[in-house]
């Protein structure tokens, strides 16, 4: 045998050894011209999945949300330090609401470290179970002497140590729902009825049970959820604007027949005006005085005079407008840019996720970005009164413990996605 058939006869050894009909990152390192090689016993192509440490997570992204989650603590004990001197709220210390903020924080974080050790495809797995649970638990919170009413509102569950709000568990599981419906209906993604209906069934229970309680905007965010990862994971175009006209009525319906939401929208185009000022528009008005007095620099760190009694709820969905008094335009600008950032990188790791084909964890961690991006839009938008005012937090700054809780599951399972497409890129197994 010369040089050149042993040549032949190992190019055709080395081709055997090459994986027939599949496609990912070892198909690709091998169409790249990379061959496996044996030296001394040892397959030099084939390497374990990295172990979990912290140095192969993102840590720009992780160190953004503890950027935020340490501004909204401060703000948060700035905002409510003054509250006891009201009669509500005096039998309570000043450090009464930033103490149950950093508990909140604390189990939030150990909860995240939890969910950051759950593979993307047992989430997957567990999405239809989890989109029960929280269903079941949208059913419970209206159930008398269960759920705890608060200004006219039934969503929270009084666990001890925090109340729990099933609508922040119902954000998480709508979008891993979504997305593994998504993953099982590609093939028929084309067709309105099978891919979409199904789905539109499954998030009008949910609306209902959330417009029962009161909160349209929770409603509003898994609306968004759900048709942005519908969106994203292919369906027809028209069908999709089709859909967002429905969805558009629907929430135009609601408002115009509900005597309440419909004086809001009023209070909102003028709440300046006699009849709005001193009520539906008292909000409203007080949170742009707040941001008229920050100017471009704001008055300093604690020197707010809105959040002395004057702006109702300044700790929970008004704290934007202490952030702008006390900071000014260029707080407001900065923390704007952080979720901005925060919500595009979200997004590339989703797109990095599918070209990897992992299309679950993809289109979930974008469902992340959608959830994190608009709700910070439509809290700042309500702050700057460009929208109407809805009851809808600023994630990772605003009061309010189950809200921070599953804010820091998301960001985990975020983390996580990203940590499994960096093994996979090295050759390794998610």
């Amino acid at each position: 045998m010369n040089a050149r058939e042993r040549w032949h006869r190992w190019l055709a050894a080395v081709a055997a050894l090459l994986p027939q009909g599949r496609s990912g990152p070892r198909a690709a390192a091998a169409a790249g011209g990379e061959i496996p090689v044996r030296l001394m016993r040892r397959d030099w192509t084939r390497s374990p999945a990295p172990a979990a440490s912290a140095s192969g997570i993102d840590q720009p992204l992780l160190w953004v949300v503890v950027a935020l989650l340490s501004w909204g603590l401060v703000m948060v004990y700035s905002a409510s330090v003054a509250l006891p001197d009201n009669p509500r709220f005096a039998s309570y210390s000043p450090y009464h609401f930033v103490l149950r903020h950093a508990l909140a924080i604390g189990i939030g974080a150990v909860a995240g470290v939890i969910a950051f050790q759950v593979p993307t495809s047992r989430w997957q797995t567990l999405a239809n179970p989890l989109f029960l649970v929280a269903i079941a638990l949208l059913v419970i919170v209206l159930v008398p002497f269960i759920g705890k009413g608060v200004n006219g509102a039934r969503r929270w569950i009084p666990l001890g140590v925090m109340n729990f709000q099933p609508s922040e568990l119902a954000k998480f599981a709508v979008l891993l729902y979504a997305a593994g419906y998504m993953v099982r209906r590609m093939e028929v993604k084309e067709k309105f009825f099978r891919a979409v209906w199904p789905m539109a069934m499954a998030v009008g229970l949910v609306g209902v049970l959330l417009l029962a309680e009161p909160d349209m905007g929770a409603f509003m965010v898994i609306a968004v959820i759900a048709m942005g990862i519908l969106f994203l994971g292919g369906v027809n175009a028209r069908m999709f604007f089709l859909i967002a006209l429905v969805v558009v009525a629907a929430f135009a319906m609601v408002v115009l027949t509900n005597e309440w939401r419909r004086e809001r929208i009023f209070a909102y185009l003028d709440p300046w005006s006699e009849q709005h000022a001193l009520g539906k528009g008292y909000q409203l008005t007080h949170a742009l005085i707040a941001l008229g007095r920050g100017e471009w620099f704001g008055v300093g760190l604690g020197a707010s005079v809105e959040k002395l009694h004057w702006l109702p709820e300044a700790h929970t969905d008004f704290l934007l407008a202490v952030i702008g008094e006390e900071f000014g335009f260029v707080g407001v600008l900065s923390l704007i840019a952080l979720f901005m950032w925060l919500t595009r990188r979200m997004m590339q790791i989703g797109r990095q996720a599918i070209a990897l084909d992992q299309v679950f964890a993809g289109l979930a961690v974008q469902g992340v970005g959608l959830w994190i991006g608009f709700q910070a839009f439509i809290n700042i938008g309500v702050n700057l009164g460009a929208l109407p005012t809805k009851g809808l937090t600023l994630p990772f700054m605003s009061y309010g413990g189950s809200a921070i809780l599953m804010n820091l599951v998301a960001v985990a399972f975020v983390l996580r996605v990203d940590w499994e497409n960096k093994a996979l890129m090295h050759g390794g197994r998610a």
